[in-house]
């Protein structure tokens, strides 16, 4: 007779749960939400990721606070652009992936980009007649610039006279300045806030 053997089975946490003999359980919504995000080519509307799984809005939102927390410290972080999320490489870690890579060092941006980029992350979304305004200068090339480097994009018109181009920032600008969202920008100084124009009081947004 055989003696039982005294190996363990391996574990095998492809389905969020160890070997060794308990009841198989499906995969995690943390492990289904993860696998999407990881399988996408950019990023992935919240009510895409529910209708895929067939999870509700609060379980798309717990499994992705979960998975969020599991990357603190590691070499991933969830991203989210209003309500669109991606997986994406920490900001820590970018020399470290543009080296492996071979790519380029990214883009150092000028002091008239910086301001035209801070004027549309704290009022966006916004016109260029409004940067203009904030700044005292034509801002038409820093804008083209910003939107060929893709840290901003088009996202409607404004209902104000000549209905100027609204303009707002994008995924590519949280990963430039390694901002997991938008609510991580660092508050203004009560004393520096920026009026709301009033071009921007009816808009027609056309942002998902």
């Amino acid at each position: 007779m055989l003696a039982a053997s005294d190996e363990k089975t391996p574990a095998d946490y492809s389905m969020g749960v160890s070997g060794g003999g308990g009841a198989a359980e499906g995969p995690s919504d943390l492990a289904r939400i993860e696998a999407l995000l990881f399988v996408a080519p950019g990023p992935v509307e919240i009510a895409r990721l529910g209708a895929a799984l067939g999870l509700n809005p609060s379980q798309v939102e717990s499994g992705l606070e979960a998975l969020r927390a599991t990357y603190i410290g590691r070499g991933l972080s969830l991203q989210r652009h209003r309500n669109k999320v991606q997986l994406t490489t920490t900001n820590a870690l970018a020399q470290d992936v543009e080296r492996f890579l071979e790519l380029e060092s990214s883009t150092r941006l000028t002091k008239a980009a910086l301001e035209v980029l801070a004027v549309i992350a704290y009022q966006q979304p916004t016109t260029r007649p409004y940067v203009d305004d904030i700044r005292g200068v034509n801002s038409e090339s820093v804008l083209r610039t910003l939107l060929r480097h893709g840290l901003i994009e088009e996202v409607g018109r404004s209902d104000a006279p000549g209905r100027p181009i609204l303009y707002a920032t994008t995924p590519d600008f949280l990963a430039y300045f390694g901002l997991g969202s938008l609510e991580e920008l660092p508050p203004l100084d009560p004393d520096l806030q920026l009026p709301l124009p009033a071009a921007l009081e009816g808009t027609d947004d056309t942002s998902e």
